[in-house]
């Protein structure tokens, strides 16, 4: 994999849903989506290194949501390499950084302004521990 700061993914897909337990509802009945309080995640295997694996979580949040701004239906979360050294390069190139950096065990985030003026969160996974979350919570 390159050390160059970039996109390695999707890393989630959250958009605004009146029902949110409804609609999570529905997709497991109807899709067989195996949800939970947040939404589900997709389990696939890095092609760089097949033997590790990477996810990607789906989640319906509430028409008030915080998380995705009042002028937005849905946010998408990029999986990126090299978080901080990006974040770094973004701002030389003037784009609008909205937030800190935070860590958690499972990675690091951080929301920007993408080009079109819409919230874009960045997650720098640890998916190892990320792992370990989603198989700690109740299905």
């Amino acid at each position: 994999m390159s050390d160059k700061p970039r996109i390695t993914g999707i890393g989630g897909i959250f958009f605004k849903s009146e029902e949110p337990d409804r609609t999570k509802e529905w997709y497991q009945k109807n899709l067989g989506l195996n949800t939970d309080q947040w939404g589900t995640n997709f389990e696939w295997y890095q092609g760089a290194n097949p033997s590790q694996k990477g996810f990607t979580q789906w989640s319906p949040a509430s028409q008030g949501s915080s998380h995705i701004p009042s002028n937005q239906e849905y946010m998408i979360n990029y999986r990126v390499a090299h978080l901080e050294e990006l974040v770094a390069q973004l701002k030389k190139n003037g784009v609008t950084i909205l937030d800190e950096i935070e860590n958690f065990d499972y990675g690091k985030f951080v929301h920007i302004l993408d080009g079109d003026g819409q919230k874009v969160e960045l997650w720098e996974p640890n998916d190892l521990e990320y792992e370990k979350l989603v198989e700690g919570r109740s299905l």
